[in-house]
């Protein structure tokens, strides 16, 4: 078997696989790069040491059955055989599922979290998103701090188990979207630097040096990234990445790394004859980076869209604080801007960055699904200081509107696992750090940040308690009783209205109108002749709809269609949808 590996400043690098040891000789072809052959199988233990240094771990390892610090194992993705006969499910008319292996069902696991995939069918879902599989420290964690990113988490069960995962998705029609990150590596396991110069002083990111993508060496460096990206979608048949954070991927090159990567992606669908898409974690507000590369863009397929969480939330709970703070001064207004231009900070002032943000989309050529849209994810809930999902903050009919405003809305939707029952759990920030320097900084400097807000210190969860990830995951008794049986009822009931009425999965961003009254606290918009009201207040409401007859399709409460004068009267705390005749 032929053994590579990166290693651009060693003098001698030598293999050690299955208790052998031999040297490696420089490739004449590629410079930086050394090569030979060994007797090895599916399994074999191996790893890499440079100019006499310890044995270390294989950067493009794909597996460590031992964590991030063992030995790295050969992966024969040709042994396993493939059930499914899968075409591919494209981004578009799609409703996204975010999910956490380790807190999904109490056993943390690939294969558990594969035996609750009917459970998303029921629900209509077209793809489920996990976070991150590559391996961390410890057993359970969210799966930012990981390392080798070819490689699966293996308290998760490892290859195999991610291959019999996306099987059984794809034998129940479902797409899987996998989170990768790019951005940083995680500081525990983390042996890069040892082979070459994966990071640069150049630039500087939270998480210290950042990836290096345009300092000397970085050619290599982004073919590891685009590399370990396709590897993701060829050998475990995974349909799109959603890619963490990439404004914190800082290049100056003049062929961004989002470009290069976009690239590669197009071309390997292209060769597989499967769709495949790109989906941005980006707080930039900047519309290059779903614009197609043919018209000057990055070509990424979509991006998240936190303007209309923001919105959406400081409507719903009334909270200013932060990030919240534009959004809170007129919340109804700020969802109407984004409903219909996609972003609110267009240009406009931001008061938590201390300057203007963002720029304009063109909605003339801007298709809605490449924006997506949520009332939760991991971040908006798990960066709470106690975890506390939205249904926790606000009434079952607010709740209700805000699901009725995220699948109904012109973009992708995504949900964040339990948020379609109301669950009753936390989501909290757990890790397992097997380093106590590193366990006690996370947990110090997880209390100073709350302390900053105002939080008590023993309010805080503490990361390494193992209590604070039990916490964290779904009760599977709550869906049978009431009240999360009400509101899994109604998300299976909008979600199968978006894949009937094609008005709601129009990708005309600019079709959308928008009226609302902050004042009695409700909402109405259009999209063709679907039309949806949500009343925010806690009295009825009368909303004019227009004197076109419309008959109601779906009400959380008890509701008579418009009367000859086109007003529709909604109950407080509820949302309704109607089709115009």
């Amino acid at each position: 078997m032929q053994f590579e590996v990166w290693a651009p400043k060693a003098g001698r690098v030598t293999l050690q696989c299955d208790g052998t040891t031999r040297a490696l000789e420089r490739d004449p072809e590629r410079p930086g790069w050394w090569c030979g052959e060994a007797q090895a199988q599916d399994g074999s233990r191996y790893g890499f040491a440079v100019d006499g240094g310890p044995v270390l771990p294989d950067p493009r390892s794909r597996r460590q059955p031992d964590g991030p610090d063992g030995l790295s194992a050969v992966v024969d993705h040709g042994r396993y055989a493939w059930r499914a006969r899968w075409a591919g499910r494209p981004l578009p008319g799609g409703v996204l599922y975010e999910l956490h292996v380790g807190t999904y069902t109490p056993e943390g696991t690939l294969d558990a979290a594969a035996e609750r995939l009917e459970h998303l069918v029921r629900l209509g879902v077209t793809h489920v998103e996990l976070m991150p599989l590559c391996p961390f420290p410890g057993r359970h964690g969210w799966g930012y701090e990981g390392v080798s990113p070819w490689a699966v988490h293996e308290p998760y069960g490892g290859p195999e188990a991610l291959k019999r995962f996306v099987d059984r998705a794809h034998e129940l029609g479902l797409g899987v979207v996998l989170d990768v990150v790019h951005n940083h590596l995680g500081p525990s396991g983390n042996y890069l630097p040892a082979f070459g110069p994966y990071f640069t002083d150049t630039h500087h990111t939270p998480w210290g040096a950042a990836v290096n993508l345009d300092a000397p060496g970085s050619d290599e460096v982004r073919a590891y990234l685009v590399d370990s990206a396709l590897a993701w979608l060829r050998d475990y048949r995974i349909d799109g990445l959603r890619l963490d954070a990439v404004h914190a991927l800082v290049d100056t090159r003049a062929c961004h790394f989002l470009e290069q990567l976009s690239t590669a992606v197009d071309d390997l669908a292209a060769d597989l004859g499967r769709p495949l898409f790109l989906i941005a974690e980006s707080d930039l507000n900047d519309p290059r980076i779903v614009t197609p590369r043919a018209e000057g863009g990055l070509g990424v397929h979509a991006q998240w869209n936190d303007d209309f969480h923001h919105a959406l939330h400081a409507a719903l709970t009334g909270e200013s604080q932060g990030y919240y703070a534009d959004f809170a001064r007129d919340p109804l207004a700020a969802l109407a801007k984004t409903l219909t231009r996609g972003y609110f900070h267009d240009g406009t002032y931001s008061s938590f960055r201390g300057r203007s943000h963002g720029r304009a989309l063109d909605r003339a050529r801007t298709a809605a699904h490449r924006l997506t849209g949520y009332s939760q994810t991991h971040d908006q809930v798990g960066n709470r200081a106690q975890g506390d999902r939205l249904a926790s903050l606000v009434s079952p009919g607010l709740a209700a509107c805000a699901a009725t405003l995220t699948l109904t809305a012109p973009f992708t939707p995504m949900l964040f696992m339990g948020e379609e029952w109301a669950a009753g759990t936390p989501w909290q920030f757990f890790t397992d750090h097997t380093d106590p320097e590193l366990a006690e900084a996370v947990r110090n400097g997880r209390r100073r940040e709350f302390a900053a807000h105002g939080w008590r210190e023993e309010d805080v969860p503490d990361p390494q308690d193992p209590a604070t990830r039990e916490r964290s995951c779904l009760d599977w008794s709550e869906p049978e009783r009431e009240p999360h049986a009400r509101v899994l009822d109604w998300y299976r009931r909008l979600i199968a209205l978006r894949a009937e009425q094609p008005d709601l999965t129009d990708p005309d961003l600019a079709d959308t109108r928008v009226a609302y009254d902050g004042t009695a606290r409700w909402l109405a918009f259009r999209r063709g002749d679907i039309r949806v009201a949500v009343n925010l207040g806690t009295e009825p409401a009368a909303i004019p709809l227009g004197n076109r007859p419309a008959r109601v399709l779906a009400a959380w409460e008890p509701v008579e269609g418009p009367g000859e004068n086109g007003i529709l009267r909604v109950p407080g705390e509820s949302s309704v949808v109607l089709v115009q005749e």
